[in-house]
Parts: structure tokens; C-alpha cells; sequence
């Protein structure tokens, strides 16, 4: 089948904007979006979400617990509620955002850039453009209004901020009502407004939203703000002109500022807004009894005082990505590729590392915190960017190990413990610390992290070093094994959604927490896989120790493990799922329904399996003739049409959506990177095509989300929205199409002592150039391409064996030179 880049029969090219890939922004030019198209603001400890209509919220560090402002899913209309601007134009009230007014612009556009958005309205001849970014380093975001006469006659205009704020603790937030709607507590001095709702006993922090200009009057109640009973688009103050000078006391605190614009024609006026978080310690928290101490606040805002400064820090953002983006770089012939590679795909993996899946506009940031394998596995897209805190992460990680080698399956951001309601039981939790570790050595060279004292349950008595945690972890599915030797799959494995020992029957309870049903044999094939393609790193640690007996032992592991697949795990013409709890095949053509599944069919192969013996290729060929749609391939097929005891949540959702049939990007990278490991690169590069949203961006009504970052789901084609995706850019989909690109089709990655490159891409992509940087040195890789695979090389000029470039000293550029 063909790529989504050649429009399936009956769709209609469908743009809502365009890249800039020299300004590394996608550029959104209607606000009239399928869905709301969204950016993150933040890399260190404050973030924000904001669409593309300025719609979203701000937090710091931890999207639950330390919540900015408020934000309401599930709103009708959609994506209400957020950082608005409001003007009053000689009675016209209009916002550069679009909404909430929804007036006619006479332009509109959106930028969403790295690390900042700037959107910007024109409307009767005056132009409003706002730029709203998180500087680096400094816990605040940054809304930088600037507001511009385009008529030939003189202007005064009204300009109204607005940000409503949370109550911290955004669950509580939007259920303890009968607490909330009486603590609401602001100050206000020198225009500033304060947010200070339980500073009074528990907390030390306090929000804060100021600009750099005076200003003509206030609003801190929302009542008073829009009106008792208005929506944001009928808010009473914008429409009047004047602000009512409100307080808050209990019920909704909100900031509002109230500025007077006089515009010459041609004349441009800029304001600098500041929403930040401020800490005290708990000794120093009052200024006088009840009045917060504002030293921390006004040291924040005296870095904005000016709009130079403001400049400033925005520049100092756009180095900083600068530097970030620069460690691996393509230049080929095709341009989708390149923006992908050079921008958007590592900006998305710098965003699931800050993220993991809590923040998003499909996920609350209530629920989830850190995931042991969503963690795991990001790690793989941002190592090569930020080494020093893919160490730390390890790190954190790994200390909520348990001492048998099982794990919490989640741990919180702000706590950095694990998370007891959802517990542990997700046996291919342990296997993915190895992965993850294996890539950070791999990029940095520092094996000293294996030596790192780390506790087991974040309880120091019990530290042990890292690399006892991988022996754990290692151990595990062999401890855990069932009566075909392969590893048993506890509550579920990679796929949440396969829960074999669950059998709920109650409606609304978890699949995942719920108690299991004791006594039973479900094991997973695709952990067998996964113990197959990384087991091999395990052993390649403990022989560079110098463990040459633990190294032994696990490679006769690896190689039985491999065996138990041949004999228990191979269907005839694809691998199985899973035996289930009563030991019957999932995954098999014995099935009614979910016959072929993706997973294993990935892993098994990445791990060698069936690689010499043509099995490979039968169960690849299975899931391009089964599973693959012009949009990518679904989980499995056929999908279940009844709800599966047995099998779990999986067979609860319509065919063709999420595990059930549909199109789950994340796995489909696993298929890719078998096809390279058989060596198809034109199956590969059709592949990646299929998924990658600058390959999709000319079908974005139909695949409605954002053009520019990787979806989890794409409906599959059992469903009856085939091509509609869900679950926008908190996904493990980045870090492995990263590493699938970038690794496998391009084929240049780390090693233990030098940089493979080994490149299986299609024959459309003739030559390209990638620059890695890494351990100090720069590598330069030309590559000359025929669609094939086994590259000879000259390294400097020198033909050399094999396809290792061995790594040069910190300071060197090293030229190589690839035919394919």
C-alpha cells in the first residue's frame, strides 16, 4: 500500500497552515482549526499548554499539585478558558486570539515555535500580536503584548488581561466546592495582583500577575470581571471599558489588567505581562501580619521591567534550542524529512521528557505522573540532547525499583516517589530500565553510572548499585516465567490494554488496579521479544565489568528465550500475542477475532528472531498484507467486535479505536526498524511515512490534530473515522520514531565504542548529510543512497571494515563517507 503522502481515493487536500522551517515554527493561519492545535511553554520547571487560540493553563513542576490556572476539559464551547487579551477599540471588542469573541479578523495567525507561541490579530486597522514564552531558568511565563496603528487616523484603545487561577491542587480544584468558593485570596500593589490562596497556613508559594506599565484600573473577582452569569465572550468589564477595581474574597480570584493606549497612525506601543510562581521559606513568608513578603516577586519583575529585557530573554530562549537542536541534523533531498528530524520530532521528545504523559489536551495532568516504562522509553529521543539530566532520570527512575526487580508503574514529578494507587505488576516494566540505560552509556561513555548507589522503593537501607537493578531486571522475566518458559505478563505488558488476569466484570472499575484473578499462566510473547532484542545490552554491560560468568548466564538466557519463542511463540506465518490465563493462544489463527498482533511481530524481530530462518520475513509480509492501511498499521486484526472477558479492556473499545484495531504510532516504529534489521528499506521508508505528521499535514481534516508532532492513535480501518487521530504529543510515538529515523533509516547511532552508521532507507531519499555530535566530537556522514542496505565507508578518507566509526577525542570533526 501506498503512504499517506499519496491522498487515499475520495479525500480532499486540506491545509490550515504551513511550516516555516527556517524560523522552526509551524505557522496556523485560520483560527478555525479541526481541534485545537496546541504548544508547550516551559523547559526546566514551569511549563504551560496554549493552543492556538490562546486557550490553556500554566504550572509549576507538577501539573496536579501546583497548578497556575484553571483550565476546563470537556467545555462547550471547546477550548474555552485561558490567557486572554481583550481590547476595546472605540466600543468594537475583539481579542488577537480569535476567541472567545469569535469576531471576524481581517488576519489571523498563529506561530507556534520552540518553546514559545506568538499569535497575532488584526482588526480595523489596528494590529495586536501577543508573544507568550517561558525565558529560560526563570519560573514565570511571559506575555508580551504589542499593539499597532494601522489606520491613518489617531487610536485610543483599551486593553484588558485575563487569567483565572486555580487553586493549586487542580483535582480539589474542580471538586471541593464547598471549601473553594470560600478561600479565594489576592493582594494587589503597584498593579501587580497576588494570588495567595492558602498561603495563609500550609503553603509557602504564592502566583503572581503583573505588567510593566501602569495601569488604569484591576479586577481580581471573576463575577465582577465578566458579569454574573456571562461567558467569557460577553465579559461585562472588556464591554464597558473600565474595570471595576474588584477584590476577591473567596469564590473565583482571577487577574485582570486595565491599560489606556493612546496610537499615533503608525505608531506601535508594547506591554510586558508576568504570571509567575514565587516560594518563600516558611520563616520568611510575611512581609507584615497578613501581607505576603513580595521581595522574590519583585526581583522577578525587575528582570521585565523594560521590553529590552524581555527581548533578551526571548533571544536567550531561541540560543538555547539553538544549542539543544544542534547534537543531530539532517540535510537531505526531501524537506518533510528534514523539519521532522532537524525540529519538530526532537522537540516532541523534549516535551514527553518534561511531561512523561501527565499534560496535555488528552490528559488532565490529574492523573498520571512519571510512567518506569514511559519513562524509560522517552528517554531513548532526548539522551543525546540533555545527557546530564537522562542521568538523573535514571536515576529517579531506578529508585522506584522494587528489590525483586518489579517496579511502581508510575512515580510523581514534584515527589519523585512511586505512585501506590496504580502500584506495580506490569512485567515488561524492568526490561526498559536496561534499554534506557544502555542508550545513556551508549551516547556519554560514562559507565560509572552502574556503580551509582540507588534504592530500591526510594528507601536508602536498601541502595544498591545500578547495576544490581538491572540484574534485577534482567532476572525478572525469568523468575516470573510461565509453563512455555516464556516470562508470565502480570498485569499487563506494554499494551495497558491486554489484561489477561484481570476478568472485571464491574462497571467503572480499572483494568489496570483492580485485584487479579490468582492461579493463572498468561504470558507474553512480546516480553519474550523484548528479553531477545535487550537482553544483548545486558551482557555487553557485565562483560565490559568484566563479568564474563554473569555474561555467559544471560546469554544462554537470551538463547533459550529465543528457543521458547521457535517452539511456543511462532503461529506459522506470524508470531503470537500472548497464552491467556487459561493457557489458550492469543494472537493466533486459531482466534475469531484478533488473530495478528503488531507488538511481537516488531520486537521478536529486533531481537533476531526468525532472522535466519525466514520467519522474519513471512510474519512481516503478514503484517503488510494483514495490518497495514494508508495510515499506518493497526495493533491487531481482525479487531474484537464483543467484549473479552479474558482479555481485558482491549476488547472494551469499538473496532478500529485505540488497542482495538486501531492505529497505535507507537508500535508501528518496531515494525519499521524490523524491516531495516531484514533489510526492506523501501517497506521501511513507506512506513514512516505513513505515521509522520509532516507527511500528513495535506490531510489534516482528516487527521484533525496538530501537522507538526506525532499522535498516539490513528483511527484504524475498522473504524468509521479511518485516518482520525487522538492523543497528540505525549507519547512514547516520539522517542521511538526518533530513534527509528534517526537510528535505522538514516542509520547513525551510538555504540559502546563508536558511531554505527548503517543507513536502509528508500531509494527516493538519494544522498543526505548527517552531523552528530557526540562525546565532544562532531561526525559528519555523507551518505549516497540506493534504497539498500550495507554501507561501505571511509572514515577521513581511509576505507575502513565493518560499519563502526570508532569514537575521536573530544574536539574533532570527523568526515565519513557512506555508499549504500
Amino acid at each position: 500500500m501506498g503512504g499517506s503522502h499519496t491522498l487515499a481515493e475520495g479525500i480532499t487536500p486540506m491545509q490550515f497552515g504551513h511550516f516555516d522551517d527556517e524560523a522552526r515554527e509551524y505557522v496556523i493561519t485560520t483560527p478555525h482549526t479541526p481541534y485545537p492545535w496546541i504548544n508547550y511553554l516551559g523547559s526546566q520547571e514551569f511549563f504551560g499548554l496554549i493552543s492556538h487560540t490562546a486557550g490553556g493553563y500554566s504550572f509549576y513542576r507538577d501539573a496536579k499539585m501546583r497548578r497556575l490556572t484553571r483550565y476546563r476539559y470537556n467545555n462547550i464551547p471547546v477550548d474555552d478558558g485561558g490567557r486572554y487579551f481583550s481590547i476595546n477599540d472605540g466600543g468594537d471588542v475583539w481579542s488577537p486570539s480569535f476567541r472567545p469573541y469569535k469576531k471576524d479578523l481581517d488576519r489571523f495567525e498563529t506561530r507556534h515555535g520552540m518553546g514559545y507561541t506568538r499569535i497575532t490579530g488584526e482588526r480595523g486597522g489596528l494590529e495586536a500580536s501577543v508573544l507568550f514564552f517561558v525565558p529560560v531558568d526563570i519560573n514565570a511565563e511571559i506575555h508580551q503584548v504589542t499593539l499597532t496603528n494601522l489606520s491613518d487616523a489617531p487610536k485610543s484603545v483599551d486593553l484588558f488581561s485575563f487569567v483565572e487561577f486555580c487553586l493549586w491542587n487542580a483535582e480539589d480544584d474542580q471538586t471541593n466546592y464547598q471549601r473553594n468558593l470560600s478561600i479565594g485570596e489576592v493582594e494587589v500593589e503597584d498593579g501587580a495582583i497576588y494570588h495567595k490562596t492558602e498561603y495563609r497556613e500550609r503553603r509557602n508559594h504564592y502566583a503572581m500577575y503583573a505588567v510593566n506599565s501602569p495601569i488604569a484600573g484591576f479586577d481580581t473577582d471573576r463575577d465582577s470581571y465578566l458579569g454574573y452569569g456571562n461567558g467569557f465572550h460577553e465579559a461585562a468589564v472588556p464591554h464597558a471599558g473600565t474595570s471595576e477595581d474588584s477584590v476577591a474574597s473567596g469564590w473565583y480570584p482571577i487577574a485582570s489588567h486595565h491599560l489606556e493606549a493612546d496610537l499615533a497612525p503608525g505608531e506601535s506601543r508594547q506591554y510586558t505581562f508576568v504570571l509567575g510562581y514565587l516560594e518563600n521559606a516558611d520563616d520568611d513568608k510575611w512581609e507584615s501580619p497578613g501581607v505576603i513578603n513580595k521581595a522574590p516577586a519583585r526581583e522577578l519583575l525587575a528582570r521585565f521591567d523594560d521590553n529590552a529585557k524581555t527581548d533578551a530573554e526571548f533571544a536567550r530562549l531561541n540560543e538555547y534550542w539553538d544549542n539543544l537542536l544542534g547534537s543531530y541534523t539532517v540535510s537531505s533531498t526531501d524537506e518533510k524529512l528534514d523539519r521532522m528530524v532537524n525540529i519538530w520530532n526532537q522537540y516532541q521528545c523534549m516535551v514527553t521528557y518534561n511531561m512523561s504523559r501527565s499534560a496535555s489536551y488528552f490528559e488532565t495532568g490529574m492523573g498520571r505522573g512519571m510512567g518506569f516504562r514511559d519513562s524509560s522509553q522517552d528517554l531513548l529521543g532526548f539522551v543525546h540532547l540533555v545527557p546530564e539530566r537522562a542521568r538523573e532520570r535514571i536515576i529517579d527512575i531506578a529508585s522506584t525499583q522494587f528489590e525483586d526487580g518489579s517496579a511502581y508503574h508510575q512515580y510523581q514529578p514534584l515527589t519523585k516517589r512511586g505512585n501506590h494507587a496504580l502500584g506495580s505488576g506490569f512485567n515488561d516494566d524492568p526490561l526498559w530500565l536496561i534499554l534506557g540505560v544502555a542508550a545513556y552509556i551508549k551516547e556519554t561513555g560514562d559507565f560509572a553510572i552502574l556503580d551509582e548507589m540507588v534504592p530500591f522503593d526510594n528507601d536508602e537501607s536498601l541502595a544498591q548499585p545500578l547495576m544490581e537493578h538491572l540484574k534485577r531486571s534482567f532476572n525478572h522475566p525469568l523468575e516470573k516465567a510461565g509453563p512455555h518458559g516464556l516470562p508470565l505478563i502480570g498485569r499487563a505488558d506494554w499494551n495497558d490494554c491486554l489484561n489477561l488476569n484481570c476478568f472485571s466484570s464491574t462497571p467503572g472499575e480499572s483494568f489496570q488496579t483492580t485485584e487479579n484473578q490468582a492461579g493463572g499462566v498468561a504470558e507474553s510473547v512480546f516480553i519474550a521479544g523484548m528479553f531477545a532484542a535487550i537482553g544483548p545490552d545486558y551482557v555487553a554491560l557485565a562483560r565490559r565489568r568484566g563479568d564474563d560468568a554473569e555474561a555467559d548466564r544471560a546469554e544462554k538466557a537470551i538463547a533459550d528465550m529465543k528457543q521458547a519463542v521457535v517452539d511456543h511463540g511462532w503461529d506459522g506465518e506470524w508470531f503470537l500475542r500472548a497464552y491467556d490465563f487459561y493457557g489458550n493462544k492469543v494472537g493466533s489463527h486459531e482466534n475469531a477475532e484478533g488473530q495478528i498482533w503488531i507488538e511481537p511481530q516488531g520486537f521478536c524481530i529486533m531481537g533476531g528472531i526468525g532472522v535466519d530462518d525466514g520467519k522474519a520475513i513471512t510474519a512481516l509480509d503478514s503484517c503488510r498484507e494483514r495490518l497495514n492501511t494508508p495510515h499506518g498499521m493497526v495493533l491487531q486484526n481482525p479487531a474484537y467486535t464483543s467484549y473479552q472477558i479474558e482479555l481485558g479492556e482491549v476488547s472494551t473499545y469499538p473496532p478500529g479505536y485505540k488497542e482495538n484495531g486501531g492505529i497505535f504510532c507507537h508500535n508501528n516504529p518496531w515494525v519499521i526498524i524490523a524491516e531495516t534489521v531484514v533489510g526492506r528499506a523501501e517497506h521501511a521508508w513507506e512506513y514512516y511515512k505513513q505515521i509522520t505528521p509532516a507527511y500528513r499535514e495535506e490531510i489534516s481534516e482528516v487527521h484533525r490534530l496538530e501537522p507538526y508532532v506525532y499522535a498516539q492513535m490513528i483511527a484504524g480501518k475498522d473504524a468509521s473515522r479511518h485516518g482520525e487521530a487522538k492523543n497528540s504529543w505525549l507519547t512514547g510515538t516520539a522517542s521511538w520514531n526518533f530513534v527509528t529515523v534517526s537510528q535505522y533509516l538514516l542509520g547513525v547511532r551510538p555504540d559502546y565504542d563508536g558511531l554505527i552508521v548503517d543507513p536502509c532507507i528508500g531509494a527516493e531519499v538519494t544522498d543526505f548529510t548527517v552531523r552528530r555530535q557526540v562525546r565532544g566530537a562532531e561526525y559528519v556522514i555523507t551518505v549516497k543512497n540506493s534504497g539498500g542496505k550495507g554501507a561501505t565507508l571511509t572514515v577521513d578518507g581511509v576505507d575502513v571494515e565493518g560499519n563502526t566509526v570508532p569514537y575521536a577525542p573530544a574536539g574533532s570533526t570527523v568526515q565519513v563517507v557512506a555508499s549504500v
